[in-house]
């Protein structure tokens, strides 16, 4: 285990990566680690990883799973190379799972807004949960982005903030007029009151003035979207998608979304052009005279 907690100290150093996915890799590594646990790590093989992989498949767990434990293993023994631990990645020749693109979950306009009306709220609380919300929808933050945003991050005069994404990477991303009066009257009649003097350099914070966590998010999304008569699975990454979604249905460039996203690959970012196309393709089919839809009536 000390090699993994050397590794895991690389990526939380070296490569910038945020706890949560330290905490991922280090859970898989200790599965593959106790599935092989009579030999040495300089003692595995390829065909060892293909029947850990293997047996991962029968246990019945997804490609995109498999997907993760390859990259796990395959970035912990290019680390044992390089600290000469290894004379050949055993991992290098085996093939990632190929995955279908699966369609994110967004919500229409009207739904955003219906959560967004089922948020507003006067208690301090309240004001803090519709800041929160405004903030995700506006700028497409992930989670962990919007947790740890703090006060020098944001700049509501000049319409951006500063968000620090995968790896540590810094992007601008703009921030729109309802987001901003959210946050003006958050910072001026709801943070005080968390905050107690405490000087806590986060924007959002909980009840003893801590930045807030990401179950607290989550949980407050679940419980706004239940407000709002939304019966689907909604979650902050969701906000995230209905972001990116609608400014593409609006009009906007792929590679300006990319951008504010903090997408480092234009493809990821081209899964809401599917998204785009699906929703066209259904107008079609609802409004053109020739369409198959129509024509069935």
């Amino acid at each position: 285990m000390d090699l993994i907690k050397r590794f895991l100290e690389h990526l939380r150093v070296e490569e910038g990566m945020s706890e949560n996915t330290i905490k991922s890799y280090f859970h898989e590594l200790r599965r593959f680690r106790e599935w092989f646990a009579e030999k040495k790590w300089s003692e595995v093989k390829q065909r060892d990883i293909q029947n850990y992989l293997s047996e991962l498949i029968q246990s019945g767990l997804g490609a995109r799973s498999i997907k993760h434990n390859l990259a796990v293993l395959r970035s912990f023994f290019r680390f044992m190379l390089e600290e000469e631990l290894l004379q050949k990645d055993p991992s290098e020749l085996i093939e990632f799972p190929k995955l279908a693109k699966r369609l994110p979950r967004v919500l229409s306009k009207d739904e955003v807004e219906k959560m967004l009306k089922a948020a507003e709220d006067n208690s301090v609380r309240g004001i803090r949960d519709q800041a929160i919300l405004e903030v995700l929808y506006a700028c497409g933050l992930r989670v962990s982005e919007l947790t740890g945003l703090r006060l020098d991050q944001i700049h509501l005069d000049a319409g951006y903030i500063t968000a620090f994404g995968k790896g540590k990477k810094e992007r601008l991303v703009p921030i729109g007029e309802s987001a901003i009066s959210a946050v003006r009257k958050y910072l001026k009649q709801s943070r005080p009151f968390f905050d107690r003097n405490r000087n806590s350099p986060y924007l959002f914070l909980s009840r003893d003035g801590k930045a807030l966590s990401r179950v607290s998010i989550f949980k407050l999304i679940k419980k706004t979207a239940l407000k709002a008569g939304i019966k689907s699975k909604v979650s902050p990454h969701t906000l995230r998608h209905c972001f990116a979604t609608h400014l593409l249905e609006g009009g906007a460039n792929l590679r300006a979304v990319q951008l504010m996203l903090g997408h480092s690959d234009i493809g990821t970012t081209e899964i809401y052009t599917h998204l785009d196309r699906k929703r066209i393709q259904r107008e079609y089919d609802l409004r053109h005279p020739r369409s198959r839809i129509r024509s069935e009536k």
